[in-house]
């Protein structure tokens, strides 16, 4: 049986064509994953608070594969409104399913906690209105963002055809020394090409969305093996 080990019932938006590959690409063995979709065009604050409206359907599909737990696997899609909205957005979810939720926004802030990053540089491939949202939530969580930039980049599927090389020369410009690391954001853009060679480059640990999924995921799931090669985050498991 695949899943022996654990299942994680990922819900992602339906135009995200990375997160899947990223996470099955270093899943250690025995680790399945199984995926419902909530419809997505373009990365907006409306679009995004409409694409809610599927979870719940979604998360129900997900649940009759018998998932240990599951992961809304957005990052402003769960941060959108704020702390209190990412809070009440996973327990909507867990009170549905009865299965334990976790989503990538919340996920970020215990990656940037595990690693002692206070203040921190991030990359997203956004619209500005998304980055503003990003830094509210940031500094509600109480990190300090140095700097945040982004690619402008409206339609999701756009984000996803991103070469990796993209965020790593996204990442090295939004850097700056007073960063204790970096954050590069979205579940659709590649990062996982990169990590290592950035924390090399920079000498700071760097956490990306799906690096920061996969790891609270398989922590909640009491899986420790430790992945290595894809930054330091995913080696302290």
């Amino acid at each position: 049986m695949y899943g022996w080990r654990g299942r994680i019932g990922l819900l992602i938006p339906s135009s995200n064509t990375t997160m899947e590959s990223e996470l099955w690409k270093v899943v250690p063995d025995g680790i399945s994953i199984h995926v419902a979709r909530m419809r997505l065009i373009e990365a907006t604050i409306e679009s995004l608070k409409e694409m809610v409206n599927d979870a719940l359907k979604a998360a129900d599909d997900l649940a009759t594969a018998d998932v240990n737990i599951i992961l809304y696997g957005c990052t402003t899609g769960s941060l959108i409104g704020g702390v209190k909205w990412e809070q009440e957005l996973s327990e909507k979810i867990r009170l549905r399913t009865g299965i334990k939720t976790i989503t990538t926004a919340f996920a970020v802030n215990e990656a940037l906690k595990e690693l002692s990053i206070k203040s921190v540089a991030v990359a997203t491939p956004y619209i500005n209105e998304l980055n503003e949202r990003e830094k509210l939530f940031l500094e509600e969580c109480g990190f300090k963002v140095v700097k945040i930039k982004g690619l402008n980049i409206l339609k999701n599927t756009e984000i996803g055809k991103q070469p990796s090389w993209v965020s790593y020369k996204l990442a090295k410009d939004v850097y700056t020394p007073e960063a204790d690391g970096i954050f590069i954001s979205c579940t659709n853009f590649r990062t996982f090409d990169i990590l290592e060679k950035l924390e090399i480059d920079l000498n700071k640990p760097v956490v990306s969305s799906n690096s920061a999924s996969l790891w609270l995921a398989l922590k909640e799931l009491g899986v420790r093996e430790r992945i290595k090669g894809y930054g330091k985050l995913l080696a302290t498991l």
